[in-house]
């Protein structure tokens, strides 16, 4: 008998025995069989290997493989076909959905955009009849799998399963999902922090003043703030780490949230003139020193009256004169002598300085020291006579322009280092009274206004989009892409960027660049079986999200 016939033959006396379906478990193991057969026979097998999976729950092991082997065949066709039919397996047995949707979490590293749909449509058929179930098995995966595998899960939460709505992201469904990314968040690496805390900000917690409360407190936990830092060893980790933590934190402080914690931190911990210059040397290559005191800068008008502000405050301005130099009072020529400064770094300094000062009032110890007042208003002075200077040529190098001419890469450098030296000049007025004063309110250069800061995070978009043409490069970045001006004649601010299992039938990567099933991937099958813990220990760096 022909054996595409003879799993017709089996099929219809499998639908036709009625209640009695469990005695024909030799049809069955037929149909099982023909995953090894010819392609005719892998797609029929396909779809009836679901069809009649209930009724023989002591051949579950045997018929959950025999899928797997075929969504792991080298005919995309035939994958295509066994991703579809999946859901089959767990639509009725839902105790199964859990272990459908580690595969399927494991089939979203695919990179053919057909293919990659089908998986989504699966996911899709079983978290409508099983959220939380399927839910494990994306935890499953984002625990166990390797850093491609938990990438995409994550992607999935986010950009698939969230938006899904109310009808399926029910209370119950999005406490489960906070409750198990605070486990991740346990012991989490950089690039899967930045996506624990865009997942927790989608969900209620990202809409009430507790939830954010409880997103800054996450934050505070993960940036260590209690840990002392050894000024000699200091590494970027320790701050890529506080980078990271606060930039993720910053969209949810507020006049009822403080940001106290942080700035204490920072003025304790980082600014102190030894650690500062040790992480000059140590992470220069990442302009560390202009990120950090951007996030520094930016978290300054939230926070509260500082214990120990004039010690605190003193920190700040010890930092701000390294990019403050004196007038070179031995050049004959001084006056016609262009400054060279670090605009960048003094605007976020200088903004620092006069928002806390004006928080904390008398805590500026330079004001009752004659040499010390001095000091700093001449330094002022000369900074002042500097980006007054700036501020003139770059006016002029913009006046006249249209629209379409201002959008141009060279004319936005210039419009940022515009607003850059314009608020550096108006909080020097302040700052140059005696004693200062702090009327004026500025906005820094590189923050965008926005009428409602919680749906204008300015964290990097996360999309599926680039995964199909590239599996393991990470496009991600924390913080912003501010143009950063850099003057023709001073000291340069370089653009600022910031932002696997072991088991038997592990995933291997084959030589055509399929990464996953398929063409010679493997899924593996052990870590759904067996479960597994989701408590995982990775350096907090890695790479920067």
């Amino acid at each position: 008998m022909d054996k595409i016939e003879h799993l017709y033959k089996c099929y219809d006396v499998l639908s036709e025995a009625g209640e009695d379906k469990a005695k024909h478990a030799e049809e069955y193991k037929t149909i099982l069989n023909a995953v090894k057969g010819s392609s005719k026979e892998k797609r029929l097998a396909s779809q009836f290997i679901g069809k009649f999976f209930k009724y023989f729950p002591d051949l579950t092991d045997n018929a959950i493989d025999a899928q797997l082997d075929l969504c792991e065949d080298d005919d995309i066709q035939i994958r295509k076909q066994a991703i579809k039919d999946l859901p089959k397996l767990c639509l009725d047995n839902p105790q199964q959905t859990p272990r459908i949707a580690d595969t399927l979490a494991q089939l979203l590293v695919l990179t053919d955009v057909v293919e990659l749909q089908q998986v989504f449509s699966a996911f899709e058929t079983i978290i409508k009849k099983d959220t939380k179930g399927s839910l494990a098995g994306l935890f499953q995966q984002i625990s166990n799998g390797d850093e491609v595998t938990r990438e995409r899960c994550f992607k999935y939460i986010l950009k698939k399963l969230l938006p899904m709505g109310p009808a399926i992201i029910t209370s119950e469904v999005e406490e489960y999902i906070v409750d198990e990314i605070k486990k991740i968040l346990m012991d989490v690496s950089a690039d899967d922090f930045h996506f624990c805390m865009n997942i927790l900000g989608s969900t209620k917690l990202g809409s009430t003043i507790t939830g954010h409360s409880q997103l800054v407190n996450l934050a505070k936990e993960q940036a260590e703030l209690n840990n002392d830092i050894d000024e000699i060893t200091i590494d970027d980790e320790i701050v890529e780490r506080f980078i990271q933590c606060s930039t993720h934190a910053m969209p949810y402080f507020s006049h009822t949230i403080k940001s106290t914690e942080f700035v204490e931190y920072v003025c304790d911990k980082l600014l102190p003139l030894a650690t500062w210059n040790m992480l000059a040397t140590a992470v220069q290559q990442n302009q560390v020193q202009l990120r950090l005191l951007k996030v520094f800068a930016e978290m300054t008008p939230y926070c509260d009256v500082l214990p120990e502000a004039v010690k605190r405050i003193d920190s700040v301005y010890t930092v701000l004169r390294e990019y403050m130099p004196l007038p070179q009072l031995d050049d004959k020529d001084v006056g016609n002598t262009t400054p060279s400064f670090e605009f960048s770094h003094a605007e976020c300094l200088l903004y620092a300085l006069h928002t806390l000062g004006k928080k904390n009032t008398n805590s500026f110890s330079f004001i009752n020291d004659p040499e010390k007042l001095k000091d700093f208003r001449s330094r002022l002075q000369y900074l002042a006579r500097g980006t007054q200077g700036y501020i003139k040529k770059l006016e002029e190098a913009v006046k006249g322009k249209n629209e379409e001419e201002l959008k141009s890469e060279e004319n936005q450098v210039k419009l940022t280092a515009l607003k850059t030296t314009s608020n550096i000049s108006v909080l020097i007025r302040d700052l140059f009274h005696s004693p200062p004063i702090f009327k004026h309110d500025v906005l820094l250069s590189w923050v965008t206004p926005k009428n409602n800061k919680l749906l204008n995070k300015r964290h990097a978009p996360i999309t599926f989009d680039k995964d199909r043409q590239r599996d393991v490069e990470k496009k991600s970045k924390v913080g912003n892409d501010q143009k950063i001006y850099a003057p023709p004649s001073g000291k340069y601010s370089a653009n600022v960027q910031t932002y696997g299992t072991s088991n038997n039938r592990s995933r291997q990567r084959n030589p055509n660049g399929r990464n996953g099933s398929g063409a010679g991937g493997r899924i593996d099958r052990n870590n759904s079986r067996n479960g597994g813990g989701n408590t995982y220990r990775r350096n907090f760096q890695s790479k920067r999200v």
